[in-house]
């Protein structure tokens, strides 16, 4: 019985260290990228990560600049930014300070502002 409630007190205080986005947030969040024409390919930051469509997995707790080129058609360029989540935050606060100091610090409960970007290019004036 002794060893039952030494074990649940770790867990309770080990929860209570921890924020709730820290432990629970998906790491990386999917952003859908397409296009129109199709196959254009796509550069996150100025690294291609494919052609479209393309479904990426970005980190939510920074900002992403995306870029739409394909030959014949003008460059297009989009910009996902993060916003925080505010469940997160309102599990944290009902936690209590710890957690959201330690969310807020690692970036957890930031989540990306969209769920899908989407192009359409023009074709280049010659």
């Amino acid at each position: 019985m002794k060893k039952l409630i030494v074990l649940s007190s770790f867990i309770l205080v080990l929860g209570l260290l921890t924020g709730c986005a820290t432990l629970f947030a998906p790491k990386t969040h999917p952003l859908s990228v397409s296009s129109e024409p199709r196959e254009a390919e796509v550069f996150v930051n100025g690294f291609k990560m494919g052609v479209t469509p393309v479904e990426l997995n970005l980190k939510a707790d920074k900002s992403y600049t995306i870029e739409f080129r394909k030959e014949g058609y003008q460059t297009i360029t989009r910009v996902v930014n993060t916003k925080v989540g505010a469940g997160w935050v309102v599990l944290d606060v009902l936690a209590g300070l710890v957690p959201v100091v330690i969310d807020a610090a690692t970036g957890a409960w930031y989540q990306l502002d969209q769920d899908a970007v989407n192009a359409v290019l023009e074709l280049q004036n010659k």
